[in-house]
């Protein structure tokens, strides 16, 4: 079983930054990739960026290629995202997943329980 909680969301003003943190706990965690997603209301859940324990390789979506940092910290399990050149249409509830990877959700089998990001003038 694996345990993933995100923090770090919050309002921003459009340029702005923003860090997401997702603690991970679990025997086999090491095993799993990580991925962030968002999900905007009335919108389906949207891959964003994915990161391999194994190697560290990173992969993001085309919309914050550029402007968002996957990353990991071993040492505290943790994966991060770090947002910068905020928009609105980054606004969404940003979930955290573990799994055998990829850009689909359906590829993910755990999850935290999401964290708010609103970007506003």
């Amino acid at each position: 079983q694996v345990q993933l909680v995100e923090s770090g969301g919050g309002s921003v003003q459009p340029g702005g930054s923003l860090r997401l943190s997702c603690a991970a706990s679990g025997r086999t965690v090491r095993n799993y990739a990580m991925g962030w997603f968002r999900q905007a209301p009335g919108k389906e859940r949207e891959f964003v960026a994915g990161l391999r324990w194994s190697g560290g390789s990173t992969y993001y979506s085309d919309s914050v290629k550029g402007r968002f940092t996957i990353s990991r910290d071993n040492a505290k399990n943790t994966v991060y995202l770090q947002m910068n050149s905020l928009k609105p249409e980054d606004t969404a509830v940003y979930y955290c997943a573990a799994g055998p990877g990829g850009i689909n959700y359906h590829e993910y089998d755990y999850w935290g329980q999401g964290t708010q990001v609103t970007v506003s003038s």
